[in-house]
């Protein structure tokens, strides 16, 4: 077969012909866009071709990083026995902070490492969870706090129970406490139903959303020196479960007689509901979605999984290339 062999003359110097230059650049050209798209490579701001960045690793690299969070999750001396409670409040809270109206706060930015985000009484105890992470981040230094964090709470939740939370990297971090978000933007335990509608709302849930959201107290436990608060929801603490919505459905709740903020107890006095919590039993909107949860388990995990997810994403600028996983 005969191939045509295509000459182009450099002006500078005439005697230089380079056969097919052109189609080789184009073909170049082509490949590196596709090697660059598919994470290959990197071309980077300044346009050369060099090893891919961390943000670019593959899917493999972030289930290292999965496995790692789980290997830290269960420890004796710890509360209930486990960590994942406190990282599930850790990607909640750093998460909770958006608000749709101003596209400011939530995940990315991991901003909580500044004060004075870090020393909002919401996020009183949080440090231990931070903390928690710092061996996991130096052991996989290119991926973000903001990532780490919110991969964290969603392993977490599939370690104790509950469904896959599709999670997806992008977040980058803030470099100082000048994108700290006001203080008041995450729930107050203390408030009515009126307050919850208005943070989740803020955020862009809806009440199905928000009593999902809410089911999150089904784990871990309230500490006096932290919140004002004491005790667990449920007799499970470390459990995903729907024992939260049929705990306030079918127990019977009393004010707590103690020198500490109002709460309520069941005649054991072993479990706890705050405020808040009575505030979606009292709201007829918000009752029928406890009602259903109470009910319906896979219902619940299936919604908490969706919310959680959502959550975890408010405000963060995603690639279209970032991989879910």
């Amino acid at each position: 077969m005969h191939h045509a062999t295509h000459l182009v003359r450099n002006r500078s110097c005439p005697a230089l012909q380079v056969p097919g230059i052109l189609g080789g650049l184009a073909a170049l050209g082509a490949g590196v866009w596709a090697a660059d798209q598919f994470g290959y490579i990197n071309l980077g701001l300044s346009g050369k071709v060099g090893p891919a960045l961390p943000q670019l690793e593959s899917k493999r690299d972030y289930e290292a990083v999965r496995a790692a969070i789980e290997s830290i999750l269960d420890v004796e001396d710890y509360d209930d026995g486990s960590y994942g409670p406190v990282l599930v409040r850790l990607a909640w809270h750093a998460s909770g902070t958006y608000d749709k109206q101003t596209n400011t706060g939530g995940s990315n930015g991991a901003t909580m490492r500044f004060a004075p985000e870090s020393e909002h009484g919401a996020n009183a105890g949080l440090l231990v969870a931070r903390n928690l992470l710092e061996p996991v981040k130096a052991k996989f230094p290119w991926i973000s706090y903001a990532d780490l964090w919110t991969l964290a709470g969603a392993v977490a939740i599939e370690s104790m129970g509950g469904r896959h939370i599709p999670w997806r990297p992008g977040r980058a971090d803030k470099d100082d406490a000048t994108s700290c978000p006001p203080d008041g933007r995450l729930p107050d335990a203390s408030k009515d139903a009126k307050h919850v509608r208005d943070i989740f709302g803020r955020m862009g849930f809806d009440d199905r959303e928000m009593v999902a959201l809410v089911g999150a107290h089904c784990l871990g436990r309230c500490h006096t020196e932290r919140s004002g608060y004491k005790g667990p929801w449920t007799n499970a603490p470390t459990t995903f479960s729907n024992l939260y919505f049929q705990e306030l459905v079918n127990n019977k709740w009393r004010k707590k007689r103690w020198d500490g903020p109002l709460q309520y107890e069941d005649k054991s006095g072993e479990l706890m509901m705050l405020p808040a919590d009575m505030a979606l039993l009292w709201d007829k909107k918000f009752k029928q979605y406890v009602d259903l949860y109470a009910k319906d388990a896979d219902a619940f995990s299936q919604d908490f999984a969706a919310a959680f997810s959502k959550l975890l994403e408010l405000g963060v600028p995603f690639s279209p290339a970032a991989p879910t996983t």
